[in-house]
């Protein structure tokens, strides 16, 4: 996520590291490499030029501490206008306590709006709401079944009629049913375009108009750049919606769209979507965003997925077997199915600070976290809880069985028994006191 963008603002930066001070030469030329960047990263220009006008502002005649570097100075310096930039806070969804929240979702066609609001249907289920999805995009070929597939995997209801062609009926028609079967959260999904035009702003505004949502909100796909954030202001004058929600965030390198849009629209991101799972979905958080843009990681939003995960009972179990050196090739299976429910290695790796830099150019696969589940679930019960009896013939049974060859399999054993070895030695080392407790490390 935003990689070019990370990794040419580093390079700018070198620039003024080493530095006795910050002067207005130095700080110009680093600003210059720094303006060039977030052009070539297709960010606003109107909005790169406040941007480099607001930190050189700040800079120049900023005083350099004996314990800090101008490099570390200037880095603080763009971190809070990059956090200024994105919106300063986060900002939450608006929830009716009582009654029903009805959120419209609208946006051009191929932006992601259907995969979304599955999504957004899911996020707000595990909050306890109870959702009722709908199917009011009447244009798109089989729109209607997409999102009736994707509430049945999430096991939330979608509201259709097959028969009308009329949105803002649909989009009515689904308030009331909502109220009368006891749902407090709709969730509408809106027809697009493949370009801005009047049709699509007219029935968009007809729909809202109708159905007074509680939040109405511009779904737009980062890839698209310039053109996302023109067709956001576009929407923004018709409709005039409270949020943005940003899709395909990692698949976009350079970073434009998403540094560009709140200044322009002056709308807060609410959400960011990472994927295709339907759990792929964040809130957005300025100041997280920024310190992943500057590589410092983002152990925050690390935490929250891994607690998200971590199931309090579980977690007692795991450490009991861990101070008892009895962790085996069972638990260790647990573990990367937790690990896998979280994304991509390479995305939480990305999280850790200092590391995300060293990774960016990593051939980090996780089809070798696949390769690992095949081996261990070829094993016997007996073999994961004792991997002593592993012996030369079981290791061949179990290559054959996995798909994979017997070098696989020893290296895969070879591994867990380092890793047994070290936990022994941290446990004896350090005992109870020393071991990270998972049950208040999640209460706090």
């Amino acid at each position: 996520m935003l990689e070019d963008l990370s990794e040419k603002l580093e390079r700018a930066l070198k620039k003024i590291t080493g530095q006795g001070r910050i002067s207005e030469t130095n700080i110009s030329d680093t600003l210059r490499e720094i303006r060039r960047v977030l052009l070539d990263a297709d960010v606003n220009y109107k909005v790169a030029k406040q941007f480099i006008d607001d930190v050189k502002e700040k800079a120049i005649g900023k005083e350099v501490l004996t314990s800090v570097t101008p490099g570390q100075l200037i880095t603080k310096i763009i971190y809070d206008e990059l956090t200024k930039l994105l919106g300063s806070t986060g900002s939450e969804l608006s929830l009716n306590p009582s009654g029903i929240t009805t959120i419209m979702l609208i946006g051009l066609q191929g932006c992601g709006k259907t995969t979304f609001s599955a999504k957004l249907a899911k996020y707000l289920k595990n909050k306890k709401r109870n959702v009722l999805l709908v199917a009011a995009d009447v244009y798109r070929p089989a729109a209607i079944d997409q999102l009736k597939i994707l509430g049945s995997q999430i096991n939330v209801p979608v509201f259709s009629i097959n028969e009308s062609k009329d949105p803002v009926k649909i989009a009515s028609d689904a308030i009331i049913y909502a109220k009368e079967n006891g749902f407090n959260t709709v969730i509408i999904d809106t027809a697009g375009r493949l370009h801005v035009d009047n049709d699509m702003m007219n029935e968009a505004a007809a729909i809202k108009a109708k159905v007074n949502p509680t939040e109405t909100l511009f779904v737009v796909d980062s890839m698209t750049g310039q053109d996302a954030v023109n067709s956001a202001k576009a929407f923004h004058d018709k409709v005039d919606f409270d949020g943005v929600v940003i899709t395909k965030l990692d698949g976009d390198s350079r970073g434009g769209c998403v540094l560009s849009i709140r200044a322009v629209v002056d709308r807060p991101v609410k959400f960011t979507s990472l994927g295709e799972k339907l759990d792929s979905i964040e809130l957005f958080f300025p100041d997280r965003l920024a310190s992943r843009i500057l590589g410092k990681g983002d152990v925050v939003s690390l935490v929250e997925k891994a607690q998200l995960q971590i199931d309090e009972k579980e977690a007692e179990d795991l450490e009991k077997k861990l101070l008892s050196n009895k962790f085996d090739f069972d638990d260790f299976l647990k573990q990367i199915k937790m690990i896998k429910k979280m994304g991509s290695l390479k995305s939480l790796l990305s999280m850790v600070p200092g590391v995300g830099s060293a990774v960016k150019n990593a051939d980090i696969d996780d089809r070798q976290i696949v390769k690992v589940e095949s081996i261990i679930q070829s094993m016997t019960n007996k073999e994961r809880i004792n991997h002593k009896i592993l012996n030369g013939s079981r290791r061949k049974r179990i290559a054959r069985g996995s798909g994979n060859s017997i070098q696989d399999v020893n290296r895969l054993i070879k591994q867990f028994e380092e890793m047994q070895r070290m936990v022994k030695m941290l446990s004896s080392k350090s005992g109870k006191s020393g071991m990270m407790n998972l049950k208040n490390f999640r209460n706090n």
